[in-house]
């Protein structure tokens, strides 16, 4: 079976993950897919393929014997969606030798059209898979995942020699929790790589560095008859400490290594108002510099209006795994390299403006770049994926194997 075919049945399976995080994992439905991928595993003879009680997928392939001395090299995809647009009724839709114009996206009036997304015109002569305009498709991550277990297939239905293989499927990547009970030990492997990326060929081992940032702002409320020097408008208060962040460093006028503040939500009344922030750098010198600029306002804020006026929470989220692939493990990037161009595909070495489940998991004591999918505009009604690119990432993978039984 192609991975396309797997991915468009796993994209029919409803498996947002939820920010209200209470648990892991932190929607149920997330096992109707976990449970699924299982039963194939046990399919394909993966003998110990299971599912924690936290939504994690393990099984491995042993070693070819005479290969049980080469490095354990496992593969990561995460099976939830984003829970910021529907994954609810996908309908994935095929669009065949595509003609390099516009794609209407079912009925839902939206136009997938290469003015908005230039990288179509690359895709020309390709198959597609999009959706209706409704709902996400789940390319990301279930492309991975789909690639992963081709890759399985593959394997376990030829000759081709290999050290130990782990593979492993994630819940609640989307949230900001996929590592959190991942059982690194239990996995077995040496290091591994996340599949979790966009076109087939990107190869990423620098992603950002981040924290979440909450404020809230305790206002005084009085009639505004007889508020002069006495009322504090928690809502004037609180666009104080957003105008007082540097303007030109926001998401929208960023790129590349540059980071960012981004305020993702902002709500309240005179009496109490909460802004949040996600905030992101690629360099740990600056994103503490970041985390003091927060800081800075927040007192300068409570000295002009009077003490415990802002109150500021800072939530550390995840680190750059560039200070655990660099050092000691750049023959990951190295090898990911090579496979691509054994692939014939030209790799592409960039930084992730975000982040993946092996960011934590490098720092978890596996070490854990990404490669990409074969994916494009994750996270939205325009997300599409391309077919023949999937198989090559499924090459790519296979190489990386030879490699490391070599």
């Amino acid at each position: 079976m192609r991975a396309y075919e797997r991915l468009i049945t796993y994209a029919k399976i409803h498996t947002a993950s939820s920010e209200d995080f209470v648990r892991n994992p932190s929607t149920e439905r997330q096992f109707d897919l976990a449970n699924l991928l299982v039963r194939e595993l046990k399919e394909l003879g993966v003998a110990d393929a299971r599912v924690s009680d936290k939504c994690y997928v393990y099984g491995s392939l042993p070693a070819t014997p005479g290969y049980e001395n080469a490095p354990r090299l496992g593969f990561i995809a995460h099976m939830d969606t984003v829970p910021d647009f529907s994954g609810e009724n996908v309908k994935p839709t095929l669009v065949h030798d595509y003609d390099g114009g516009d794609i209407p996206l079912g009925d839902s009036g939206r136009i997938l059209s290469p003015r908005d997304f230039p990288s179509l015109l690359d895709l020309k002569g390709k198959t597609l898979i999009t959706t209706d305009g409704t709902t996400v498709l789940g390319g990301d991550d279930k492309a991975g995942v789909a690639e992963i277990m081709t890759l399985v297939e593959k394997l376990q239905q030829s000759d081709i020699p290999h050290g130990f293989i782990g593979v492993a499927f994630t819940p609640d990547e989307e949230v900001g929790h996929g590592p959190d009970g991942f059982d690194v030990k239990g996995f077995g492997c040496d290091f591994a790589y996340t599949l979790d990326g966009g076109k087939a060929g990107e190869i990423e081992f620098e992603n950002f560095n981040a924290c979440a940032a909450r404020v809230t702002i305790h206002g005084r409320n009085v009639h505004p008859g007889s508020a002069k020097n006495v009322m504090i408008n928690a809502l004037q208060v609180a666009m104080a400490f957003n105008a007082l962040l540097p303007g030109a460093e926001r998401p929208e006028h960023t790129d590349m290594y540059e980071g960012f503040f981004h305020l993702t939500n902002m709500e309240g009344s005179v009496e109490k108002a909460t802004l949040s922030y996600i905030v992101r750098d690629h360099s740990a010198e600056r994103f503490n510099s970041r985390k003091a600029t927060l800081r800075q306002v927040a007192a300068f804020l409570n000295e002009k209006y009077g003490e415990g006026v802002c109150e500021l929470a800072i939530r550390d989220q995840y680190r750059n795994m560039v200070e655990k692939i660099r050092p000691d493990n750049y023959h990951l990037i190295e090898n990911a390299v090579a496979a691509c161009e054994a692939a014939g595909v030209k790799p592409l070495i960039q930084p992730i403006r975000g982040g993946t489940d092996g960011a934590t998991l490098s720092f978890m004591g596996l070490p854990c770049p990404n490669l990409g999918t074969g994916g494009y505009a994750f996270h939205g009604p325009f997300e599409h994926v391309c077919v023949e690119e999937m198989d090559l990432c499924v090459e790519i993978a296979l190489h990386l194997v030879k490699t490391y039984a070599r």
